[in-house]
């Protein structure tokens, strides 16, 4: 939502009213080729069931944009450079979408599918 990273299931669609909502479906640009993150997931057999896979391609795409800005995570070297570009590891990866919880198990994929991009 408005560039943001946000949990969908908690905001009432009423709330956000005048606000650039991007989706799993709106990524591509074109329409017509997948998002890297998309292709990526699909080479890597990175999905999780029809719920959680959207939500998890979008917060790959808001964490990948997160890092590039500069904003560090719990994990984030303390004498990492201010407002640089956060390289992402494993440790990174997992650490910043921790909070897309699932019962399906593809997180290992998950995680190589955005290595996969960042590469």
């Amino acid at each position: 939502m408005d560039g943001r990273r946000v949990n969908s299931c908690l905001l009432f669609a009423v709330a956000l009213d005048g606000c650039e909502v991007t989706t799993v479906e709106g990524l591509s640009g074109d329409g017509e080729q997948p998002h890297r993150l998309q292709q990526a997931f699909l080479e890597r057999d990175a999905f999780q069931c029809g719920y959680c896979t959207p939500g998890q391609i979008c917060s790959a795409a808001g964490m990948l944009a997160e890092a590039a800005a500069g904003h560090p995570s719990h994990v984030t070297d303390p004498a990492a450079p201010s407002g640089e570009p956060v390289p992402l590891d494993r440790g990174e990866i997992r650490e910043r979408l921790s909070g897309n919880l699932c019962r399906c198990g593809a997180y290992p994929r998950i995680a190589e599918a955005v290595e996969d991009v960042i590469r």
